[in-house]
């Protein structure tokens, strides 16, 4: 008898889980539209053209905030379990992070490990073109810096290099993330997936896809002198496998579990073949330490991240509600100035995204911070 997925779930779908999804989702978008308007212009436009150093530490200080409600409602306000196993990775490396992609929402469940090595900001996820044209958070994700691509390998090479050569400052804090099988994981890209793995001759997964390494290798190639290591990431959940709407109103799942292993970016082999067959080889141990999962319901070798401050994120939770009122009121009940500069800050955010417009910094203001910045270390 086939189970439904109402009797599946961990936690029911009451009327206050319902309402106090809402609420939190009015939130997020709310400030997440505010924080876009008031902050993303003269942060992404006006910074940036004196520095894109400093732009990028002020884009990481300001949306970081917005991003750790992000943890605060899945492990205090729906009581989440996010349970990390693994290498105890240190704080503020500059890292290439590959991670199977299990649901539509393994990407957010990171920000929680980020955030713990105060790296939340400094977040970038390589992800398919479609979502940036999701309102608002399309915004965001330009504002951050992800790296959208169409999966046409002749369209996404140029786009790749370009954007991954303005990552190769080591002054910069850098989490690139990359989901190597292209999509999530459903049964029947699965079979799809071992069909060609067969023809080919390579590993028959059953817990994840096939990686795609092409863009791995290019990662790899252009950020190699610049990183501090690779983070294999991988991604299970305790009895269901959550949608958004799951993680928005508190219903799954009960437990994440996160496994990280560290590789030292000296260990990543040099040419393009052998780097192939060791993303290759790294998803076929995934695969088999997912199996491993299956049958004793958690990773090996748990580990000691520190839980999160419920004080520090009920502060974090005050500043960015704090601010969100306050740009409401300039918006709605102050000058008419306000409601000019939303409208246009509104148009230049869509213009920009829709087609990727970024401020090139004036190159002598840039080395001339540059130069003051070092002198002031050496000092």
């Amino acid at each position: 008898m086939e189970v439904s997925r109402n009797s599946l779930r961990h936690r029911p779908l009451t009327p206050f889980r319902f309402m106090r999804g809402l609420m939190c989702l009015m939130v997020f978008l709310c400030s997440a539209f505010m924080f876009l308007v008031y902050f993303g212009p003269p942060v992404a436009v006006l910074l940036r053209l004196i520095s894109i150093h400093h732009c990028r530490k002020a884009t990481s200080l300001l949306f970081g905030l917005w991003l750790a409600l992000w943890p605060f409602l899945f492990e205090k306000i729906n009581g989440t379990k996010v349970i990390f196993s693994g290498d105890t990775v240190p704080t503020g490396e500059r890292i290439l992070l590959i991670s199977n992609h299990r649901t539509e929402v393994d990407w957010m469940y990171l920000w929680d490990l980020a955030l713990r090595k105060g790296c939340l900001g400094s977040i970038k996820y390589i992800l398919k073109s479609s979502l940036m044209k999701l309102p608002v958070l399309g915004w965001g994700f330009h504002i951050l810096e992800f790296i959208s691509v169409e999966r046409k390998w002749e369209v996404d090479e140029p786009i790749l290099r370009q954007m991954l050569s303005t990552f190769k400052n080591p002054r910069d804090p850098l989490w690139l993330v990359v989901f190597p099988e292209g999509t999530d994981f459903t049964e029947q890209k699965c079979q799809r997936s071992q069909k060609f793995a067969a023809e080919v001759g390579l590993p028959i997964l059953t817990n994840v896809l096939l990686p795609k390494t092409r863009g791995f290798s290019v990662c790899v190639e252009e950020l190699r002198s610049s990183l501090d290591a690779v983070y294999d990431v991988s991604i299970a959940y305790k009895h269901q496998y959550p949608t958004f709407s799951d993680n928005v109103f508190g219903i799954d799942p009960s437990e994440v579990h996160i496994h990280v292993r560290r590789v030292p970016v000296k260990e990543i082999p040099a040419s393009d073949s052998e780097v192939a067959s060791w993303l290759i080889d790294t998803f076929r141990l995934k695969d088999k330490l997912l199996s491993d999962f299956k049958a004793e319901g958690h990773f090996p070798n748990r580990g000691a991240e520190r839980e999160l401050s419920t004080l520090k994120c009920l502060v974090n939770c005050t500043v960015v509600i704090s601010l969100t009122v306050l740009f409401t009121y300039f918006t709605f009940f102050s000058s008419i100035w306000f409601k000019l500069y939303v409208g246009l800050a509104s148009a230049y955010l869509t213009f920009a995204t829709y087609f990727k417009i970024r401020s090139a910094p004036v190159t002598c203001l840039d080395k001339d911070l540059f130069s003051v910045s070092r002198k002031s270390r050496n000092e």
